[in-house]
């Protein structure tokens, strides 16, 4: 008898329709079928059905017959290797179920590292897709600020094309003004002399009034030959009226008119500069400020060869009075003054400062140079009195400037070169009128 072992190894690796199919096909050649279950693995045996043995059963019994003792040792041996068959069956699959054993941890491991990688995959895809969101909203953002900032530019343009168009405008009215007020001067100035011929007619009446017996003629011939020193000299003499009168420049023959006031203060004042109008220019040359220039009766420059010879004389005394355009009134004295010859640029020298226009000089100490638009005699490294116009005493363009300038009311405000006196309106301020007088320090 041929006794035949089949097993079948099914695990849930294999498809179900596979195992299916090979159970079918071992039915079909008439197999009994023993199945072990191991884990997730079945192992099926396949046995002869007992039908197959009849016909062995019958040999065996008739060699029985035959031959008895024969029969039972071909029996045992065969049995013993059927045994032995057996067993190597039965090693062979324990050997088969521990390289099952090890292949399901492989694959377990090989699965919990294949979810690992997913879940990290997975993390990664999530982390990416936040970057990629935060990456758009940034995009946005910077977008939105592109649009606001190209709509702040172009707002800004137009207020600088709107302000354009309002300084064009401006300018315009500033020169029209201007073109107005040189022919207001024209006039004004046109007035002025009229009433200079007038005061000087008036003056000339009182004058023969005060001495009837004297003909006209004979005084008026009498008055022009009159020339005094300075105006405390004409003051002593009995002239006690303001106005133009005649002095001789000191150490020459040479006469020239100057304005007197001989009430302020006691009388006695040479006047050696005035601004009230504007109607004269002081932004002039070196060569206009030393012989003077404008109207004794108006405004005008005495002359820094013709001061600087008297000063040098004797002591003299500096009044400046000043007036701003509210009303206000305030002076500075200087008990001494007097001014260098030409060959120091008829430097400056002042002492004793009393008064209310500050209590400290705005004309800055020690003395300085006389600079004017066409000699610059400053300490600063740019030229002063064409930047700030006209002629002055400047320092580093110092904290005064009475020749700057002229602004009238509502425009003399941030005027940094109008006429200033920085002691007492500051530096920006341009003052509406000015006076320098002198006198003998003795009178």
């Amino acid at each position: 008898m041929r006794l035949s072992v089949y097993f079948i190894l099914s695990c849930n690796l294999f498809l179900a329709s596979g195992y299916n199919s090979f159970s079918k096909s071992m039915e079909t050649i008439g197999k009994k079928q023993y199945q072990v279950q191991h884990g997730s693995c079945s192992y099926t045996f396949l046995l002869p059905e007992t039908d197959n043995c009849r016909s062995s059963s019958t040999y065996v019994s008739n060699a029985v017959q035959r031959d008895a003792p024969l029969d039972y040792d071909d029996s045992v041996q065969r049995l013993q290797l059927l045994e032995n068959i057996m067993e190597n069956n039965t090693q062979w699959l324990m050997k088969v179920l521990n390289q099952t054993t090890r292949l399901e941890l492989q694959l377990l491991e090989h699965s919990l590292s294949t979810n690992k990688l997913e879940r990290q995959i997975s993390d990664q895809t999530n982390e990416i897709t936040k970057l990629q969101e935060k990456n758009s909203f940034l995009e946005k953002r910077v977008l939105e600020m592109e649009d606001k900032h190209t709509l702040q530019l172009k707002s800004i343009k137009d207020e600088k094309d709107q302000l354009q168009v309002l300084v064009s405008r401006q300018n315009s009215i500033i020169e029209e003004l201007e073109k107005q007020l040189v022919i207001a001067t024209v006039n004004n100035s046109v007035l002025q002399k009229q009433q200079h011929d007038l005061m000087e007619t008036v003056h000339n009446l009182l004058t023969m009034i005060s001495t009837p017996n004297s003909p006209k003629n004979n005084f008026i011939a009498k008055e022009e030959q009159i020339s005094f020193k300075d105006c405390a000299e004409a003051f002593k003499s009995g002239l006690t009226t303001s106005g133009i009168y005649t002095l001789t420049v000191p150490n020459t023959a040479q006469e020239k008119k100057a304005y007197c006031d001989m009430e302020t203060g006691g009388g006695g004042w040479t006047i050696i500069q005035r601004r009230e109008d504007g109607s004269v220019d002081f932004h002039r040359t070196w060569k206009e400020y030393k012989m003077g220039f404008g109207d004794p009766a108006g405004e005008y420059w005495l002359g820094n060869e013709f001061v600087s010879q008297l000063t040098n004389q004797k002591r003299y005394v500096l009044k400046i009075h000043l007036k701003d355009w509210e009303g206000n009134e305030a002076y500075s004295l200087y008990d001494h003054f007097y001014l260098s010859g030409e060959e120091l640029k008829y430097r400056i020298h002042l002492k004793g400062l009393t008064g209310t226009a500050g209590k400290i000089s705005s004309i800055s100490q020690p003395g300085n140079d006389f600079s004017t638009k066409d000699a610059d005699n400053d300490k600063c490294i740019c030229k002063c009195s064409q930047m700030l116009t006209g002629g002055w005493w400047f320092d580093a363009c110092g904290p005064s400037n009475l020749n700057g300038m002229y602004y009238p009311l509502r425009q003399n405000n941030n005027k940094f070169n109008g006429i200033k006196w920085y002691y007492w309106k500051g530096s920006g301020y341009s003052l509406k009128a000015t006076t320098m007088m002198i006198r003998p320090a003795d009178f």
